[in-house]
């Protein structure tokens, strides 16, 4: 590989490969990729007809991958559709060849427009530009009719869809079918958004031209017509020509349709509130800041108190490109969604599109709700495999074992999540850390589930040698002993108990003085609320040597003590690095992840 060319001069090849290297090593950097395609696209002084193989190939390639990487960048999409049309002219522009073997067979190629809008639905631009393309390449109406169509159910109700309308308009008027035109409009009326007076206006000049029949609904029109006849009627004002009547008629669809108008009105109105503070409706990796996101959570309030479920999953799909990052969005369409009736694969498949495209490897939480969806719905291998996708980019990762474990205890039983827990504590690649909050879990388990607090106790003892450094063991070894209900006969043993997991904290663990003065405050409270007349001695005494001057502390405390701890350092010759892993707390992923006020900022979010 090292002598292979990807096209243009040894210089242009070598930069090629120079930026590959940097995309594999770090695949999230977006300014990596840019660099990347741009070299691809200006290999040989820019693509074109006689571009040579592997200057396209290389080409290809880095959109291919981009694009996987990135699908929300509809502009990408754009220029790589036009790329292929400088290649190879219009068929290759709706085709991407995935490698040259694949160029040699159009019944492999998959379509750049198409791939596009399959990625961003939403997308009004990309969506209008495949149009353009297909009426400026195609002879075929109604295969471009049917696009046309397609891209109506897609970004149709988009606030700013107004460009895709005009497209689909000025294709039926090249036609000169003003009763497609007049079908288009009849739709477009009672759409709420920006430009909504301009079309009726052009909606309500063609239906004067039209006939009666393409302006209502047939009972509607009988409805119409009955009345004319009846006021007449009513009027006594004798019989009147067929021509009199309809312009009658048509007065009253006039009147119809500006109340058409007058609705339409008053639901963009309410909608511009939430439209006019959208900055950016296009994705990008850039976070956004606190008042977009406060923004987007309003306006999902609002349409969902509308009622109108294709107006609220439109929304939703939009707000989920301008946030595709952001968990919480995720989270609010499952649930959303799950609360409709049978729309189970609907659920499945936001959460399917986040865990696969969006949501990152290191925010697991939303690929966790996935596993307990498909645990709900009986597809409990599914969620076997969604654990263990996740530790497979992340080896030991603690709340992803802590759930794959109840997981193994909700089907199999308490036996099978220990075995969990012990497989990852075996593990060489599994860091010290995680292995101590595995190891709590464990003692836990048997604990409250079992109900067998010596054998919880005798896993604490048997493994405390191997964590000390681990604030999260040590708290729950606490945890645990403080919890055992006691009596007037069994409190001695009870506090021996405590008070040597308090002295093995002070003299023995590795963990820094902050954290040991947190957990002597339980130890602290033990004293005062349970202990004997004799604990207050006790509790002045260690008060003083935490939290006096360095001239009243102990040694231990002070770090003079220690070289022949049993993991063989002092208190203070543990690195930073180790100390902050050590300081690791453990939660659920609901309790970190879930959806923020409206007043959060934006890098919380995002983070």
């Amino acid at each position: 590989m090292s002598d292979f060319n990807f096209g243009g001069t040894d210089e242009e090849s070598a930069e090629i490969k120079k930026l590959n290297a940097e995309v594999l090593e770090d695949p999230d950097n977006f300014e990596n990729w840019e660099k990347l395609v741009r070299a691809a696209e200006t290999l040989e002084g820019g693509l074109n007809r006689n571009s040579s193989p592997q200057a396209i190939a290389t080409t290809r390639d880095s959109y291919d991958r981009f694009l996987a990487k990135f699908p929300l960048l509809f502009g990408y999409w754009k220029k790589y559709a036009d790329l292929e049309f400088s290649i190879a002219g219009t068929e290759a522009a709706e085709m991407v060849r995935l490698d040259l073997r694949a160029a040699q067979d159009p019944a492999d190629n998959h379509q750049v427009f198409e791939r596009g809008v399959a990625s961003i639905t939403t997308s009004v631009d990309l969506w209008t530009d495949y149009c353009s393309f297909k009426v400026e390449t195609s002879h075929d109406p109604d295969v471009i009719r049917e696009l046309f169509e397609r891209g109506a159910s897609s970004v149709g109700l988009d606030f700013l869809a107004h460009p895709f309308w005009d497209k689909y308009i000025e294709f039926e008027d090249r036609l000169e079918l003003q009763d497609r035109i007049f079908a288009i409009l009849s739709r477009v009326v009672k759409i709420p958004m920006h430009q909504y007076a301009r079309y009726f206006e052009k909606f309500r000049q063609i239906a004067h031209t039209r006939p009666l029949a393409e302006l209502l609904p047939s009972d509607k029109l009988e409805q119409f017509r009955g009345e004319v006849y009846h006021e007449n009627d009513a009027f006594q004002s004798g019989p009147k020509g067929e021509l009199e009547i309809e312009r009658e008629v048509r007065t009253k669809i006039d009147n119809f349709h500006l109340e058409t108008f007058t609705r339409t009105q008053a639901e963009t109105t309410k909608r511009w509130t939430y439209e006019s503070e959208v900055k950016r409706p296009y994705f990008h990796v850039t976070e956004l800041d606190y008042a977009q996101l406060a923004n987007w959570r309003k306006y999902l309030d609002f349409e969902e108190a509308e009622g109108d479920y294709g107006r609220t999953v439109f929304l939703y799909e939009r707000c989920l490109v301008t946030c595709a990052f952001y968990d919480e969005f995720w989270f609010r369409y499952a649930r959303w969604m799950s609360a409709k009736d049978g729309k189970q694969e609907e659920v499945r498949n936001i959460y399917q599109r986040a865990s696969t495209l969006y949501a990152p490897i290191s925010r697991p939480g939303v690929r966790l709700q996935y596993a307990y969806f498909e645990e709900m719905s009986d597809r409990v291998d599914v969620a076997r495999d969604i654990h263990q996708a996740i530790l497979d980019r992340m080896p030991g990762h603690v709340e992803t074992v802590v759930s794959w474990a109840n997981l193994e205890r909700r089907q199999s039983g308490l036996e099978a999540a220990i075995e969990i827990y012990k497989a990852q504590i075996d593990t060489p690649i599994v860091d010290l850390f995680a292995k101590a909050a595995f190891v709590t879990e464990w003692a836990v388990l048997l604990w409250k589930i079992q109900g067998s607090v010596d054998e919880a106790r005798q896993v604490f003892q048997k493994n405390q040698q191997w964590y000390l450094q681990s604030r999260h063991f040590w708290a729950k070894y606490l945890e645990f002993e403080l919890a055992q209900p006691t009596s007037a006969a069994t409190e001695a043993d009870h506090y021996k108990r405590i008070k040597q997991i308090f002295d093995d904290i002070i003299q023995k663990s590795s963990m820094n003085l902050s954290t040991k003065k947190d957990l002597t405050d339980y130890y602290l409270v033990y004293l005062q609320e349970r202990c004997t007349k004799e604990a207050m001695k006790e509790f002045l005494q260690i008060d003083r040597e935490l939290n006096g001057p360095v001239s009243v502390q102990s040694a231990s405390i002070k770090g003079d003590v220690g070289k022949g701890l049993e993991n063989g350092h002092g208190p203070g010759e543990v690195d930073e690095a180790t100390l902050r892993k050590g300081e690791a707390h453990y939660s659920t992923y609901f309790q970190d992840h879930a959806e923020l006020p409206a007043t959060a900022q934006g890098l919380a979010a995002f983070l």
